[in-house]
Order: C-alpha cells, then structure tokens, then sequence
C-alpha cells in the first residue's frame, strides 16, 4: 500500500446534492473532461458544481440506478447537464456538458 501522500489525487470540488449525497471530482479527472470528452465545459466549473448543488431537475439514468442526471437551465431550451455515480454513499462526478435535451428517466427531484 502506498502511503505517499504526494501520489493523492487533489480533490478539486466536493458539493452536496439536494439528494443527500456529496459529489467530488479530482483536478486530473475534471481536466480530463475538459480536453477530451466535452471541451466547451472548460471555462463551466462553477457551473457544474451550481448544477450538482442547486439543480432544476435531477434524473435517475434509464440504464444504471446509480447514476444520476442533474439539469440546471443554462440560457433559452438550454441545460449544463452533470452526471454522478453514487457508491455507498459516495459520488463521483461522470461527466458534465450542455445539451438542448433532457433525457429519458425518472425525475426523482424537482425545484
């Protein structure tokens, strides 16, 4: 086991949803996001942890009872959509991006 504190992956953002549950995400993995899957998120952050914190909506995913879906308006028929896996209490941040769309799923929380 290593115990080298230096190998921790920083903790850029941990938020407490309206469901109960906290949300994190590491630096690497958020700069991940950014660069590779959805670069037009790169300036969002703030966003994405308001998304997570003070959504309009929270979905539960059609394919993963795990995974939730959290929409918050973002400007006219737009939405910054955040996807979160809750484990034993614990969630991680999936991904996040903007969409035109919400999708299929139970609405498990509403503003």
């Amino acid at each position: 086991m290593n115990n080298d504190l230096s190998s921790t992956p920083e903790i850029l953002f941990d938020v407490t949803t309206p469901l109960g549950f906290s949300v994190r995400t590491t630096a690497e993995y958020w700069e991940f996001i950014v660069t590779i899957k959805h670069p037009v998120m790169l300036s969002r952050l703030v966003d994405v942890q308001k998304t997570l914190s003070e959504p309009d909506k929270i979905h539960l995913s059609k394919t993963d009872p795990q995974v939730y879906l959290f929409y918050r308006e973002d400007g006219s028929k737009r939405w910054v959509c955040a996807i979160a896996r809750q484990m034993n209490g614990d969630g991680f941040l999936i991904t996040a991006y903007r969409t035109s769309a919400i999708k299929e799923g139970e609405l498990v929380w509403q503003k």
